[in-house]
């Protein structure tokens, strides 16, 4: 039996996840509760948020997420990847940076726009 604190609202139920019986859960207070333990016991993701060198802008840094959350298992080959990363402004607020990201199936996108004159 795992124990988790769900995350998807603002409640923070302590569900308990058996997975001697079809990683069935309980615990919960909405049926929300239930999607999010089977998950994250059966195939857990992440939203991988970063910031990436960024030229020409009158700033250094700029603040990038992923589209979508990745499979947890991919994470770190993400990281690696946003941290070699150098754009250039100008960079449009949800403009992809990398499609596809390690093959996860998300895109990296801005998440601030910069026009290249120094914010």
């Amino acid at each position: 039996m795992k124990e988790l604190i769900c995350i998807v609202c603002p409640r923070g139920c302590h569900l308990k996840v058996d997975e001697n019986d079809d990683y069935k859960v309980t615990g919960h207070r909405c049926a929300r509760g239930v999607l999010y333990g089977y998950q994250e016991m059966t195939a857990p993701t992440r939203v991988v948020t970063s910031t990436v060198v960024l030229e020409n802008a009158g700033e250094e840094r700029c603040p990038v997420r992923t589209s979508q959350a990745v499979p947890k298992a991919k994470m770190f080959e993400v990281i690696d990847i946003v941290r070699k990363l150098k754009i250039s402004a100008p960079v449009s607020l949800g403009q992809v940076l990398v499609p596809d990201i390690a093959g996860s199936g998300a895109d990296l996108i801005a998440t601030r726009s910069f026009s290249g004159t120094g914010n």
